[in-house]
């Protein structure tokens, strides 16, 4: 296509020549000195890019190099040989999993208590630090405020095995041989009827009907104060004019959480909604390892306790590694259905 001189220059009727848009000239000059600006920006700033080194350090050696390991899903396993080197075995490991054998009968039980164990944590865990958040905007005292801010971000920094271990003496069954009571929860619960003595003798963690519960309870316990961080910064940032135009307008303190914070907080809550609803499927082994027992499995053993379990147990690499792959592709799946249905009912999203 034949282009002409009024297709990027300017005609300047004064001297009767063309030449070059003076906004024209300013974009070619970034463009061609595009990279000299951003070695500038990084020289500028070393020290924040700095920072970032062990973050990416850590994506690079646990999340991205550990992918091509996930070829074990299509490969028979042979230990001797390296993953590339294995024969390919096709889709032989997720049919197993979506056959009718006892393997896939035990996968699709562990994928059920996770779902299930997720979606309970997103429905009673989820808004508890939104519900934390708006208690502290409450809360005039600085001190007072402080105090409580730090004992409930401190469940947060144990260890998985300190939290575990805890909660498993608060419930412990009896043990008369050994000298040992029941756990204090156990003991309250019995006093108050919610449980019979026989139940609490015999531990509450080995009951399958009471693992759900101690799972969610002790996940509120361990991390409402601090997830709680995001959201309060966001209610701190709200505009003091806010509340006096609604205090103005008669509103309460009710009246101001529902008509000005929640309001002013909401692209927050839908961005770690969206967060939330992506990590649906990935419940941590650690925890459950720890917590639940053969006698507990019905409703206690998820996804990557199944996996750790036939994988190196049992040695089933490749259909462990099938069904890590499946639920995390199922995951992916519910963080893109997510993402479009929040941009769509509220113009909010992350991409």
């Amino acid at each position: 296509m034949k282009m002409k001189a009024d297709d990027y220059l300017v005609y300047d009727a004064g001297t009767g020549t063309y030449k070059e848009d003076a906004e024209q000239l300013v974009r070619d000059d970034v463009e061609k000195h595009y990279w000299l600006n951003v070695a500038r920006t990084i020289a500028k700033d070393w020290r924040l890019y700095l920072m970032l080194v062990p973050m990416i350090l850590i994506f690079l050696f646990w999340r991205y190099f550990p992918m091509y390991e996930l070829l074990g899903c299509f490969k028979v396993d042979d230990s001797v040989l390296d993953v590339a080197d294995q024969l390919y075995a096709g889709f032989a490991y997720f049919k197993q999993l979506f056959g009718g054998s006892s393997l896939s009968t035990t996968f699709w039980a562990a994928f059920r208590n996770t779902f299930l164990l997720s979606f309970y944590g997103l429905c009673f865990g989820f808004p508890m630090p939104i519900i934390v958040a708006l208690f502290f905007n409450e809360i005039r005292s600085n001190i007072l405020r402080s105090f409580l801010q730090v004992a409930t971000y401190l469940p947060k920094f144990m260890s998985t095995v300190v939290m575990t271990s805890l909660v498993t003496m608060l419930v412990r069954q009896a043990s008369p041989l050994a000298g040992m009571e029941m756990g204090v929860i156990s003991r309250f619960l019995v006093q108050l009827g919610l449980i019979s003595q026989e139940m609490g003798n015999a531990g509450m963690l080995n009951n399958p009907g009471f693992f759900r519960a101690i799972y969610q309870i002790s996940g509120i316990w361990e991390g409402a104060g601090y997830d709680s961080i995001v959201f309060f910064a966001a209610i701190i940032a709200i505009s003091p004019t806010s509340y006096e135009a609604a205090q103005i307008d008669g509103a309460g303190k009710m009246a101001q959480m529902k008509y000005v914070v929640l309001p002013s907080i909401l692209s927050t809550i839908v961005i770690m909604l969206i967060n939330r609803i992506g990590s649906l499927l990935n419940v941590g082994y650690e925890k459950v390892l720890l917590l639940y027992n053969p006698n507990t499995y019905v409703t206690a053993d998820v996804v990557s306790t199944f996996a750790q379990r036939y994988g190196i147990a049992d040695g089933l690499v490749g259909v462990a590694s099938a069904a890590e792959m499946l639920n995390n592709v199922m995951g992916m799946i519910l963080v893109i259905a997510a993402n479009t249905i929040a941009r769509k009912a509220s113009d909010v999203s992350l991409y």
